[in-house]
């Protein structure tokens, strides 16, 4: 038997025979504008979620091309202002806000409140125990029933 080979006739404009596919048919690819950049990476920083985020921009995107587009502006928009922050945090330490200084030690030199309970017996002396008793509790199987 033998192979019978189909020819692709190519369109004067170059396009194959692929089943009336016109040129420029379709959605325009993605290109975001250097306002949107600036947009998307302020409402990073504010700390706005990302599908928050998606819909103010145009009329709304989805978030997986927010993700692609705007990698870089949601990253740095949230280091921008943690780094703000942090700046003023410390400011307000070193100045002796006193909230401000124990923040600090807590997050960035790992310090913490430590509360200690020890029970002791009288004048601190270990505990002493007389009698240790078992108490086993039953559940009624009848409320009406009586223990008597």
């Amino acid at each position: 038997m033998a192979k019978i080979e189909k020819s692709v006739v190519k369109k004067p404009d170059g396009r194959k025979n692929n089943g009336g596919a016109r040129a420029n048919a379709g959605r325009m690819p993605f290109q975001p504008a250097e306002s949107e950049r600036k947009q998307v990476e302020a409402l990073s920083g504010y700390g706005l979620p990302i599908e928050q985020i998606a819909v103010l921009i145009r009329s709304g995107i989805d978030t997986e091309t927010l993700r692609k587009h705007f990698a870089q502006e949601l990253i740095l928009g949230k280091a921008k202002a943690n780094g703000q922050v942090g700046k003023t945090l410390f400011q307000k330490a070193m100045a002796g806000d006193t909230t401000a200084a124990i923040w600090w030690s807590k997050t960035q030199m790992r310090w913490k409140e430590v509360q200690q309970h020890e029970l002791t017996g009288a004048d601190g002396a270990p505990l002493e125990f007389a009698r240790i008793e078992r108490v086993v509790i039953r559940e009624k199987t009848n409320p009406d029933a009586s223990d008597a």
